[in-house]
């Protein structure tokens, strides 16, 4: 019999007239999810969740004739933002609706769901997949119609741009109280507490006393494992503070990440950063500039030369310094051992792993090689005319690479604004493709989002290379104190000492086998023309 067809009649043996037994209905397994961007209310008599479930439960009354029922578990999220899935009650509807024990999705809003659209797409697609409706009961949407799902697009579109724009303002209203040097929010800095009445930074004596003395021992011992090993040993920790739940948090003990963070802040020389850029702050500063600039000098020579000093147990002064000149490989400290005697030597790598068919450079003696590029920096120190044009190339390439830098931000910052360009165009997009949720789909968008990712990335190192720039000083006396060092401490250091005055002169080293003569990069300069010596000389 077709489902439309009126009942029909029979009868009995008595005669009596009975309708035949209606068709089993199907049942729809509904789930309602709801969401509250913040915790405000929540333990109110009504809130917002709560009216939420309240519209829900009465739409799915309205469809008992077509079969729904509620299902008996709750999913809501108090507190949770809309731009993210990682909310513990979607993550288990999730679960539910991948092991097909719900048959319909119920929101108030689409937005209740998602503020994403990459998100929301995607959460679409496991709906289709796994055959389950969805339904906003506000907006009349029906996923089961072409219709349904161009208005589903146009209003998740119009739900990200809503999202974007608060975020955009609450960046605007961050990015304006720190450029008038205030304390945006999050836990105090060690040596600071917060005045919650005027929302500022005050010193805290006691832990600002703690703060320069870990510049100073930084400085002392020039090695942040060292530092963090003697303040455990002190008994110190981190800042402690109490939260506006009357929570305590931190107090753990220090570590070299923490450390580091705590001695690149500006903040405490009473500065505010907002990205690469610094702005005098309402703040009070704790540590002396000299001190603080100069321990952000030995940290980057540290970063410069952790790796080739780390295994450098023979004092090879011109380790990861040394090229060939020919292939341009890196050439290896090496050494061996006759009758009881040392005899260290550098070998370029090409000519060791692929022989000397790859490249003929000879393996050069490490004591000869070593002296000429000493005797060569001595003669730089000596020489005033040798001493202006380096310092000259200092002023130029500073200027240089300045300019490259900012040449490359901007081309970055257009190549950011033609992908999330790319992105508004693909939104458009999907409101006149019925299937806009496809596999294709999901990975244009995800593809876009990544590249977005990769360039702010670089975006961020390129403006902290700026940072770098603008806080380094250099002048002719520094300059002369540093070449001199050479002249005055070199016969009096330890190796791994000169290790490290040799690479906070020389950028690297190039050695040509066929003129026998080698190429110097100074590293104050980073210029592009070094100083030559020649073996015969």
């Amino acid at each position: 019999m077709s489902p439309l067809a009126a009942p029909v009649s029979c009868t009995t043996r008595r005669g009596q007239r009975v309708q035949p037994p209606p068709p089993a209905q199907t049942v729809v397994r509904c789930a309602i999810y709801t969401r509250k961007s913040t915790d405000t209310g929540l333990d109110s008599d009504f809130s917002s969740i709560d009216n939420q479930r309240e519209a829900c439960e009465a739409f799915i009354r309205s469809q008992k004739s077509e079969g729904w029922m509620l299902v008996d578990e709750r999913f809501d999220d108090g507190g949770f933002s809309g731009g993210t899935i990682e909310r513990p009650a979607l993550k288990r509807l999730l679960i539910q609706v991948q092991a097909g024990e719900i048959d319909c999705v119920v929101v108030y809003k689409i937005d209740r769901l998602s503020r994403s659209l990459l998100d929301f797409v995607r959460l679409l697609e496991l709906f289709e997949q796994q055959k389950i409706a969805f339904v906003a009961v506000t907006q009349q949407i029906n996923t089961t119609t072409s219709a349904g799902r161009l208005m589903l697009n146009v209003l998740m579109s119009f739900a990200q741009f809503e999202r974007e724009i608060g975020s955009e303002r609450t960046r605007e209203k961050i990015h304006a109280a720190r450029k008038k040097g205030r304390y945006t929010g999050g836990h105090p800095p060690l040596g600071y507490d917060l005045d919650k009445v005027n929302h500022r930074l005050v010193v805290n004596p006691e832990e600002a006393v703690m703060v320069r003395e870990l510049f100073d021992l930084y400085l002392t011992h020039r090695s942040l494992l060292d530092v963090v090993k003697l303040v455990n040993a002190r008994g110190w920790s981190r800042k402690s503070w109490m939260t506006a739940r009357e929570t305590r948090r931190g107090g753990r003990p220090f570590d070299k990440v923490y450390l580091d963070r705590l001695l690149t802040n500006p903040l405490y020389i009473g500065q505010i950063t907002l990205h690469s850029e610094c702005y005098p702050g309402l703040h009070e500063g704790i540590v002396d500039e000299v001190v603080y600039y100069q321990v952000q000098q030995q940290l980057e020579a540290n970063r410069n030369g952790a790796g080739p000093d780390a295994r450098n147990t023979h004092g090879a002064i011109l380790k990861g310094l040394l090229r060939c000149g020919q292939c341009g490989a890196a050439m290896a400290h090496s050494y061996t051992k006759k009758k009881g005697k040392l005899y260290r030597y550098y070998r370029c790598s090409t000519a060791e792993k692929q022989g000397r068919s790859a490249c003929s450079t000879p393996h050069i003696s490490a004591g000869e090689i070593e002296a000429k590029i000493v005797d060569e920096v001595r003669r730089l120190a000596a020489d005033p005319a040798l001493v202006d044009q380096v310092f000259a190339e200092v002023i130029s390439q500073q200027s240089e690479q300045k300019e490259r830098l900012e040449v490359e931000r901007t081309r970055l910052l257009r190549e950011r604004e033609q992908r999330q360009e790319a992105i508004r165009r693909l939104v458009d997009a999907i409101g006149t493709d019925g299937n806009g949720s496809g596999t294709e789909l999901k990975r244009r968008l995800a593809d876009l989002e990544s590249s977005i990712s990769l360039i702010e990335n670089r975006l961020t190192e390129v403006d902290s290379d700026r940072l770098i720039l603008r806080n380094q000083s250099v002048d002719r006396v520094h300059l002369e104190q540093t070449l001199r060092q050479f002249t005055d401490l070199w016969d009096v250091l330890y190796p791994g000492e000169r290790c490290r005055l040799v690479r906070s002169v020389i950028e690297t080293i190039v050695y040509h086998d066929e003129t026998g003569s080698l190429e110097i990069r100074f590293q104050l300069a980073r210029a592009a023309q070094g100083a030559t010596c020649n073996d015969g000389n």
